[in-house]
């Protein structure tokens, strides 16, 4: 149970599946597969589907690469939260988008995993949310060049960590796509 409770609704959050983030990355076509069976549950069972996008000076707003990807149809009615930091809620409306919606639950999806994904699930969770990972709806490009271990163990340890995640009054956890309930 949320430590926000006067918030009892559950929202899908979908992150940065822009077509500059997600070339490239680990599994790409899968996971956008899997974002957008989830976009169809939430949709189907009356579930707000917040879309977040990323600019950078790499990742020029209005640009192609900035762009959602096209398998992921996003309806006008959604709310798009724009963002310039990893966390999704650092200087953005996130906050206020979910708290109109009466939203204390959410389910994180997209990219990249040791970014905006991690950044995001920890700030939520540091707010009060309760917060799955969708444990095969989230990647991440190849780092290991630079140090870091390869994508699909960037992916395995974030899951491993998030699913053991504790705090008071708030619950993280990881489910795979076809296991989501969003009721």
């Amino acid at each position: 149970m949320s430590t926000l409770s006067d918030r009892p609704n559950t929202a899908l959050v979908v992150i940065d599946v822009q077509n500059g983030v997600v070339e490239g990355t680990h599994e790409r076509d899968q996971v956008v597969a899997n974002i957008s069976s989830l976009v169809g549950k939430a949709r189907a069972g009356g579930v707000p589907v917040v879309w977040v996008q990323h600019s950078s000076k790499h990742l020029v707003k209005d640009s192609d690469e900035w762009q959602l990807v096209p398998e992921l149809d996003r309806d006008e009615s959604e709310p798009v939260v724009h963002k310039t930091f990893a966390d999704s809620f650092e200087d953005t409306d996130l906050e206020d988008v979910l708290a109109k919606g009466g939203i204390g639950r959410l389910f994180v999806s997209g990219a990249q995993t040791d970014e905006c994904i991690r950044s995001t699930i920890h700030g939520a969770f540091v707010r009060g949310y309760d917060v799955t990972l969708v444990a095969d709806a989230h990647t991440t490009e190849d780092l290991s060049e630079w140090g870091a271990p390869p994508p699909d163990k960037v992916i395995a340890h974030t899951n491993l960590y998030w699913e053991n995640h504790t705090a008071p009054g708030r619950t993280a956890g990881i489910q795979p796509t076809k296991e989501v309930d969003f009721s």
